[in-house]
């Protein structure tokens, strides 16, 4: 599904320059669960802008279902955003006034879905990310926080994309709530196929997915199975003791 290779990022500030990504290179395969993690100032964050379609890199390739994304004009790019990635961010994103059923109706409107498909698809998207239907004609300002993400993953569902893009999504929530919510995504990905890309700087959060591409200075450290590094952090553990 998506082929990065040699992926470079640098910003220019008058006379200054910043590399934010120094060749970063991997695959993600149809269905997989990855997380990024990286500490502030990794270049995880210049990483998610581009795998969005947010932005382009200075140089090398990306490939989102065969497409070359890093050579897309802006309204190429615009349709990637709309009909083929799904965003969940960290601050909900959420109109505080609309019910959850409006909020997840929106993007179908900008897609110029008919209006009679607009209600069954927004329920169905809730449904599957885990709202009962007595929340669906809350407003956002009276649900709570997971609840709140909830209905952001939904919105994110609601145009069946191939790629869920998640920015931090635990970032605003307590540590119970936020583990109900990576439930969520895990459940998604097993019994729906969905690819989730996860962007975070916690490694509990990160361990949740199937795969951890850690980055650091612009650069892959590491990448592997989370299964095996915390195999492996047992172990360490174990010896230590």
């Amino acid at each position: 599904m998506i082929e990065v290779k040699n992926i470079t990022k640098t910003y220019i500030m008058g006379d200054n320059e910043t590399q934010a990504l120094r060749g970063v290179s991997f695959d993600i395969n149809d269905g997989e669960f990855v997380a990024i993690m990286g500490p502030s100032g990794s270049g995880k964050s210049t990483l998610m802008h581009i795998l969005g379609a947010l932005d382009t890199p200075t140089s090398g390739t990306y490939r989102l279902d065969g497409h070359d994304v890093s050579k897309l004009s802006d309204d190429q790019l615009a349709d990637i955003r709309r009909n083929r990635i799904g965003f969940v961010f960290q601050s909900f994103n959420l109109l505080p006034r609309a019910t959850a059923m409006r909020n997840v109706m929106l993007p179908l409107i900008y897609a110029e879905i008919p209006e009679h498909d607009r209600a069954k698809r927004a329920k169905s998207a809730l449904i599957s990310a885990g709202m009962t239907e007595d929340r669906f004609d809350h407003k956002s300002n009276q649900l709570s926080g997971g609840q709140i993400q909830r209905v952001a993953i939904a919105r994110a569902l609601v145009n069946n994309p191939s790629l869920i893009l998640a920015d931090e999504p635990t970032g605003n929530l307590d540590s119970q709530t936020g583990d109900i919510v990576l439930g969520t995504f895990q459940q998604l990905n097993k019994e729906m196929k969905r690819t989730i890309i996860l962007i975070t700087h916690e490694r509990e959060v990160a361990e949740h997915a199937d795969r951890i591409i850690y980055i650091k200075d612009g650069l892959i450290i590491e990448d592997g199975s989370s299964h095996e590094k915390r195999i492996i952090e047992h172990g360490k553990r174990k010896r230590h003791e």
